[in-house]
């Protein structure tokens, strides 16, 4: 389990309020952080502006670890815990995505611990960072989402133990007793606030609590995560100097991160997520399904999982300026836009798909059909509407992913078009019509949220009740 994904944060997070005379103390701290190079090749998938930090929790039973297995000490180590940590491009948002540890994946070729060359595979997820290492591991990840991860954090037993106790202890509830010998968690039913052995216990028991299977568990490994938050940002542990050295001298000893994630790095995430609280932190874990070869296993459920990771893509930073010499357009909104849908791309199905992303978002999607094929996508509105349909189809350019496409003014005119029920009606009917024609550079819809609704009774936040 690693809560110290959230390290990069909330070490930096104290540089922005520090003195410049405190620096030198936090830039001792930052040397002792180890660190490993980040080495998947060149192929990797684009920025968009997100910040995506992959964090893995280390089983090695070595050194201080000895106690928690002497039968695999120097069998170096494994992982039990895959998370990927998604924070908006504006940075109002974090997303904790669990991969669980018994998904059956394909794994691409990829150097060994050994220095052998690893060929790629089907087989278990956490078997990349077991016989990979790190960097096998998001080059994985990063070949089954196409995602691109920024920076990772790691942790071990001893660490993480460290961290909890550092923080006072974080306050947990279980539906039932708990005697579980093997995580050596021993608790009555109700609420608790658990430091050291059990703290590692509760995040690490499997048969004990729940239904016994590891998405079970990885609720409650993100429920711990989204306390530890609330801990780390309300618990006056900025405001303490005592607690806040005994943090940050537990947090440096715990975790190795990438060499990209460098002080002054720290410091420049730090600055763009000031004000992310426990509020803003949701937890999912990937959509899976039964693996039909074997019942212990899981895999991808498709297209649940595909969906999921586009969202995740398309979470991307969009700025709409105003037009030079005008003044702001009024505000319009998204079910006041009667919106006409055209597929110019020559895939099929693409209008009624774009149509259907939009219609959940709120537009009044009148109509959907097709256009000549062309390569660029445009948003338009009829010469009529010159006095306010700029601000209706800039209503629609806000929601597209990546750069903005310019409304345009021109004939609004539909073209093999059928009739699309729209779910949001337009407040009147002199509302101009806005015309989106899709093009092959088509950008996607930018999303209003990672978790789509088919998903969210599967979240984990703070608002979540683990008594239950």
């Amino acid at each position: 389990m690693t809560p110290l994904g959230w390290i990069s944060v909330a070490l930096t997070s104290l540089l922005v309020v520090v003195t410049l005379g405190a620096y030198g103390y936090y830039r001792s701290l930052d040397s002792g952080i180890p660190r490993e190079k980040i080495e998947v090749g060149p192929s990797r998938p684009p920025e968009t502006g997100a910040l995506n930090v992959l964090l893995v929790g280390s089983d090695s039973r070595d050194g201080n670890n000895q106690r928690y297995g002497a039968t695999t000490i120097n069998a170096g180590e494994r992982t039990d815990t895959i998370m990927l940590l998604h924070i908006s491009p504006n940075r109002d948002k974090a997303t904790m995505i669990s991969f669980p540890r018994d998904t059956m994946v394909q794994i691409p070729s990829c150097p060994g611990k050994n220095g052998a060359v690893l060929p790629g595979r089907l087989d278990l997820i956490n078997s990349a960072f077991n016989e990979g290492g790190i960097n096998c591991t998001i080059k994985t990840l990063e070949s089954l989402t196409n995602i691109k991860i920024n920076h990772f954090a790691k942790v071990d037993f001893t660490g993480f133990k460290g961290i909890v106790d550092a923080l006072g202890g974080i306050e947990i509830c279980v539906p039932q007793a708990v005697n579980d010998p093997l995580a050596k968690l021993v608790l009555s039913p109700g609420k608790h606030v658990v430091k050291g052995e059990q703290a590692l216990g509760y995040v690490r028991t499997r048969k004990s609590l729940g239904d016994g299977s590891d998405l079970s568990r990885i609720k409650r490994q993100q429920f711990f995560l989204n306390q530890v938050m609330k801990k780390a940002t309300d618990g006056g542990l900025l405001t303490d100097p005592v607690k806040l050295n005994a943090f940050l001298q537990a947090a440096t000893k715990a975790v190795t991160v990438d060499q990209g994630l460098t002080l002054d790095r720290m410091l420049e995430i730090a600055e763009s997520v000031q004000g992310l609280t426990q509020n803003e932190l949701s937890g999912i874990t990937v959509p899976v399904e039964d693996y039909p070869k074997d019942k212990n296993r899981v895999q991808f459920s498709e297209p649940a999982a595909r969906n999921f990771f586009e969202n995740v893509r398309n979470d991307t930073e969009v700025t709409v300026a105003p037009s030079p010499g005008k003044s702001a357009a009024p505000k319009v909104e998204r079910g006041q836009v009667r919106l006409q849908v055209l597929n110019a791309t020559g895939e099929s199905g693409k209008a009624l798909q774009v149509a259907q992303e939009l219609a959940e978002q709120g537009f009044a999607v009148t109509q959907v059909g097709d256009a000549p094929t062309t390569d660029t996508t445009a948003i338009r509105y009829a010469k009529k509407d010159a006095a306010n349909g700029p601000a209706y189809a800039e209503t629609v350019a806000a929601r597209l992913s990546k750069e903005k496409k310019t409304p345009t003014e021109g004939k609004v005119r539909p073209l093999k078009t059928q009739p699309y029920e729209a779910k949001t009606a337009a407040k009147a009917p002199d509302d101009p019509i806005i015309q989106l024609v899709i093009g092959k550079d088509w950008p996607g819809v930018r999303v209003e949220s990672v978790i789509s609704s088919s998903l969210k009774d599967k979240v984990v936040d703070s608002k979540t009740n683990p008594c239950k």
